[in-house]
């Protein structure tokens, strides 16, 4: 399937997990969707960690990208 183009949160989630269901490790799921976003269109897209409310292994460990 191909990966969508755009920047959005929704576009990098999808393509993340079009790269996932067709076998690539998550690093690289990630890697991949980052510069179809970047690629999109001018601009830089950012991986930073925010702080959640709540706590446990469901929330340990996530990312959330900022757009430009």
């Amino acid at each position: 399937m191909p990966l969508k183009k755009g920047k959005s949160q929704k576009a990098i989630s999808d393509n993340i997990r079009t790269e996932m269901k067709s076998g690539k490790p998550h690093k690289q799921a990630v890697a991949i969707a980052m510069r179809t976003a970047k690629m999109a269109g001018g601009g830089e897209v950012k991986r930073t960690r925010k702080k959640i409310k709540g706590g446990g292994a469901a929330t340990k460990g996530l990312f959330f990208y900022e757009i430009d």
